[in-house]
């Protein structure tokens, strides 16, 4: 019985998670939504889908390249997270992500790595430090602002 109640949650957070991506991604208009996936490096592929990665021939793996936003610096302006999923493109982690700001001038990259991004709660500057982490038990990057960038720290 356990394990069905287990299995039960973790198919509803699944589901939480494939019915978020939409939302997040219903925050920018199509045009803008185009601009920050070329911006970070994604191009449009048959059936619509932003792709940086092609797999030759597909794999189960692949999950073409989603749009979240979030504010990370609480100037009230929602920074873009892109990601993609790919085995064959991005080893055993399988995941590749970029983070995007908006200025002035357009989108601009901030970070772009092959790992999963986990936000810590320091922060410099307003910003907060970024682990990029993956499998094993090793220790991983931290990324952290510097005024200008994300630098790795260890």
């Amino acid at each position: 019985m356990e394990s069905i109640c287990r299995n039960i949650s973790l198919a509803a957070v699944a589901l939480a998670v494939v019915a978020a991506a939409p939302a997040a991604r219903a925050g920018l208009a199509p045009a803008e939504q185009a601009a920050v996936f070329k911006a970070a490096g994604f191009k449009k592929a048959r059936g619509g889908q932003y792709m940086r990665c092609r797999e030759d021939p597909p794999t189960a793996s692949y999950l073409p390249g989603s749009i979240e936003l979030e504010d990370l610096d609480g100037d009230g302006r929602p920074e873009a997270w892109f990601k993609e999923s790919s085995i064959s493109c991005y080893g055993n982690t399988a995941e590749a992500f970029v983070l995007l700001t908006r200025d002035d001038g357009g989108w601009r990259v901030l970070l772009d790595a092959v790992g999963v991004p986990v936000v810590r709660k320091a922060k410099r500057g307003g910003w907060p430090d970024i682990e990029v982490g993956g499998p094993g038990f090793g220790k991983f990057p931290v990324y952290r602002w510097d005024g200008k960038a994300y630098g790795a720290r260890r």
